[in-house]
């Protein structure tokens, strides 16, 4: 299962904000200077490096004179414009002191929704790595309000990684990789080598990360992340940040932390959005008939298929499909929820059309 990542191949390397804070609030030159590290053995070794990184509101709160960080979205914001120029600046200076020059690229999520911004970002991430500089990726924390969530740039890395193409991700985190249980609170807990993408665990892993530590948005978002990267096609390691060497190791293909073994064949990056990067603003329901025409198919979903509708949500949304309350595929609706729920268990021409296209429809299951 495990294995090194593809000669020469792009690799994307995620750092945390509690891997580069510690037990603090400010950031740790000790900590970057260790993540630049990290990257640069990556170079060395062939294979050309993002860097996703969290920080920047940990890094604007001294520069403010703030002593805990801020509670609402307008001073987050403000915490992340001054960062984001102290971190980077703090990058800039541990970079040159190996000989590497660093470039800021700050992107949002959507950028997978709109075909012309998912090919300009591929094109600049691939100039910047074709001549040696290392893209500094961050969340545009200072203007999307809504996204501004702890772990989402572990997600961020995921859409880096098919941007680049890249032949592993590795996600760097506080911890040895992903255990059974919460190796904070419990002694039993295991660390969890070798996982498949669609392994039950994961599932129970997210469902169980609600609360403390273990469940603070870390693994519930680097669970997200490692399927993403895995339905492209990425390999994803999870492993320590704090442990010299770990990136060389991990792309050498080593027993080094947790290793989530991707699908054989990936999806295409409006797929991939609609996918995972799309927040479902709905579910309908489907029979039995309807599950197997889409998963052995690949066809339509129809309204004949369709037995309910859960929530309110306009045509072009993104909504799950579930049968028997397990979740089997994920779409945008052709139809609103009100239009559903009056044409389901009608014919298509009856009802005027189908309910999902397949072209807009990812089969999860």
């Amino acid at each position: 299962m495990r294995r090194a990542a593809g000669p020469k191949s792009p690799v994307v390397v995620k750092i945390g904000t509690s891997s580069l804070t510690g037990e603090g609030l400010e950031i740790r030159l000790e900590a970057i200077q260790q993540v630049v590290a990290n990257v640069e053995s990556a170079w060395a070794a062939g294979h050309p490096t993002v860097l996703v990184t969290s920080g920047a509101i940990a890094a604007g709160l001294p520069a403010m004179g703030l002593a805990d960080r801020p509670a609402d979205i307008p001073g987050l914001q403000v915490a992340a414009a001054v960062g984001q120029n102290h971190l980077m600046a703090t990058y800039t200076r541990a970079f040159e002191e190996v000989g590497r020059t660093v470039g800021q690229v700050l992107l949002t999520r959507d950028v997978l929704a709109r075909r012309d911004q998912y090919l300009h970002a591929r094109a600049a991430l691939e100039r910047m790595l074709t001549l040696g500089v290392v893209p500094v990726v961050n969340e545009n924390d200072t203007v999307v309000v809504d996204e501004l969530r702890f772990g989402d740039n572990d997600r961020l890395a995921a859409i880096v990684s098919h941007l680049v193409g890249a032949g592993m991700l590795v996600l760097l985190t506080d911890t040895s990789g992903i255990f059974s249980g919460d190796p904070w609170i419990s002694d039993t807990a295991e660390l969890l080598t070798a996982v498949r993408h669609t392994d039950e665990v994961l599932d129970q892993l997210r469902v169980n990360s609600t609360q403390g530590r273990f469940g603070s948005g870390g693994v519930a978002s680097k669970v997200a992340a490692a399927r993403m990267a895995a339905w492209s096609g990425v390999p994803t390691v999870i492993a320590s940040a704090s442990e010299p060497g770990i990136v060389a190791n991990a792309i050498a293909g080593e027993d080094v932390g947790t290793w989530v073994d991707p699908r054989e064949s990936s999806l295409s990056a409006r797929k991939l959005w609609i996918a995972f990067g799309s927040p479902s603003e709905g579910r309908i329901s489907v029979d039995e008939g309807a599950a197997r025409a889409l998963r052995e198919s690949g066809k339509s979903l129809l309204p004949a298929g369709v037995t309910a509708v859960e929530g309110s949500f306009p045509h072009g949304a993104a909504v799950e499909v579930t049968l028997d309350g397990r979740l089997i595929a994920k779409g945008l609706s052709a139809m609103s929820a009100v239009e559903i729920a009056r044409v389901r268990g009608e014919h298509t021409s009856v009802a005027g059309g189908e309910v999902i296209h397949r072209d807009d429809l990812v089969v999860l299951t």
